[in-house]
């Protein structure tokens, strides 16, 4: 697909990007989110690779590495690393006979467990070929800090193709693109003395510091100007900055918004992780959503919930309510990447004896969750107040109430048709989200009229994962089935 315009960046994380980076050095809380692409055949790799090379020349961020600001009163820096090397970015293996589709998801699952080095550029592609039928498939992980699951599939697209045959991307001479970008950019703190750096670092710090004052002044000024049209807005602006205040230390002190409820099996968690997932045809979720009065959205949080419910069923235990997540987007249409979200928390009823119940049941609970975070109330919204905290603070707080949530969602839209990638045809496109203290991530990707679904889970929790994904395919058969009044 010809997307050939340049992706633009700022040169420092925003406050809830740097709210992920710093989380990260708990590992129960990584914030990355992966795809693992099924292929008809393995990629051609000189072929790959040179798309690969188009791509990083597009997309700045993919030759730069974090540079850390001055305490917590900056947002870290991005830099050009001047040691870019594609080769360690950019990976092929094989898997060992026969080459099951459970050996790749075991497969996939291990890579992610692998962190990405913080010294390097963020990200890694892996190409996979020994499947059972001379399939192929790719593996990529792009670092949240980076961009949100929207903007990654923009770049994306840059190394993904219409047809087996389009012509390839143009050669480039990335070596040189990066040493032009480098020659550029300020002079690398580890070629200067402790004294130079620290002056560096400080010097941008407080230049950062003051655009984002002058930002502030900016925002307030248009805000002022128009209480004259809107005389309440002013008592309405103060509670809602009490009302984040109030939030802000809730959060970070586990005293409010105390989550109760949820799943009496799914309390353990750990590092590790196991991929599974079911794929359903698009147009019939379509239909089967809007027989019960419903979205895609509301049908698919609907099927998992009454996925969990049989789960538990089968094990002899009740659970009164689910506490769950989903992704708000904030990205407006002209914004190509950057993180342009907020996670919502739910609470969903279990009690519901149909789809059509269960349905009504999702988007008023989900309709609530939206209002509350568009009034402030996420804590996406105070990055920069949680920020100013120390790590191990943040960390500790996160994981609480990451722990507290059963399971995370969101709804990706892909290409309506065929992709391919350096040859081959891309059949299926498994996300594997952040799961991040939580028992579960699960992730769907419309794509060629499918409607994938990526269950990411924390086996520690869900200790029977392949119990998990039968009662989710047998949960959105029966859903597909539905009518309407059931």
């Amino acid at each position: 697909m010809n997307e050939e315009r340049d992706f633009d960046f700022v040169d420092h994380m925003t406050d809830h990007e740097a709210l992920m980076w710093n989380v990260e050095k708990d590992p129960w809380l990584n914030p990355n989110g992966a795809v693992l692409t099924f292929l008809d055949r393995p990629v051609d790799m000189d072929l790959f690779r040179r798309q690969v090379r188009f791509e990083v020349s597009k997309v700045p961020r993919l030759y730069q590495r974090v540079l850390s600001g001055l305490g917590h009163v900056s947002t870290p820096e991005w830099v050009v690393d001047p040691e870019f090397d594609l080769d360690y970015h950019v990976q092929e293996v094989q898997l060992p006979s026969p080459g099951t589709d459970r050996q790749l998801l075991d497969l996939a699952a291990r890579l992610y467990e692998e962190p990405l080095d913080r010294t390097r550029p963020l990200w890694r592609a892996v190409a996979i070929g020994g499947l059972e039928g001379g399939r192929g498939a790719l593996w990529t992980l792009i670092h949240h800090v980076i961009s949100d699951g929207a903007g990654q599939m923009r770049i994306a697209a840059l190394y993904q193709q219409r047809s087996r045959d389009e012509e390839p991307r143009p050669e480039v001479d990335l070596d040189a693109i990066i040493a032009d970008a480098a020659a550029l950019s300020a002079p690398d703190e580890f070629s200067a003395d402790l004294g130079t750096s620290i002056l560096r670092t400080a010097g941008r710090t407080f230049d950062q510091i003051a655009r984002r004052q002058a930002e502030f002044v900016r925002r307030m000024v248009g805000e002022v100007g128009s209480w004259p049209a809107d005389p309440g807005r002013p008592i309405r602006l103060a509670g809602d900055v009490v009302d984040s205040a109030r939030s802000a230390v809730g959060q970070l002190s586990g005293t409010a918004n105390e989550v109760e409820g949820g799943s009496p099996l799914w309390r353990a968690r750990s590092r590790h992780r196991r991929l599974e997932y079911v794929r359903v045809p698009l147009d019939d979720l379509h239909a089967a959503a809007n027989a019960l009065g419903g979205t895609v959205n509301d049908a698919f949080m609907a099927g998992l919930v009454e996925a969990g419910v049989r789960y538990h069923n089968d094990r002899d235990t009740t659970v009164s309510a689910f506490n769950t997540s989903f992704v708000l987007s904030t990205r407006a249409e002209e914004q190509i990447t950057t993180n342009a979200f907020t996670p919502v928390l739910v609470q969903i009823p279990c009690d519901d004896d149909s789809f059509g119940q269960r349905i009504r049941t999702v988007r008023e609970a989900m309709a609530a969750g939206r209002t509350t975070a568009e009034h402030g109330g996420s804590i996406a919204g105070l990055s920069g107040i949680i920020n100013l905290l120390p790590t191990l603070v943040v960390t500790h707080t996160a994981r609480d109430q990451a722990a507290h949530i059963d399971f995370a969602t969101s709804n990706l839209r892909g290409a309506p048709f065929p992709l391919y990638c350096a040859g081959a045809k891309m059949t299926a496109m498994v996300t594997m989200g952040p799961v991040a203290g939580t028992a579960a991530n699960i992730t769907a990707m419309s794509y060629d009229g499918n409607f994938e679904m990526g269950l990411f889970v924390d086996p520690a929790a869900i200790e029977d994962p392949e119990g998990y994904r039968r009662c989710v395919e047998e949960a959105f058969a029966d859903l597909l089935q539905a009518k309407a009044g059931s």
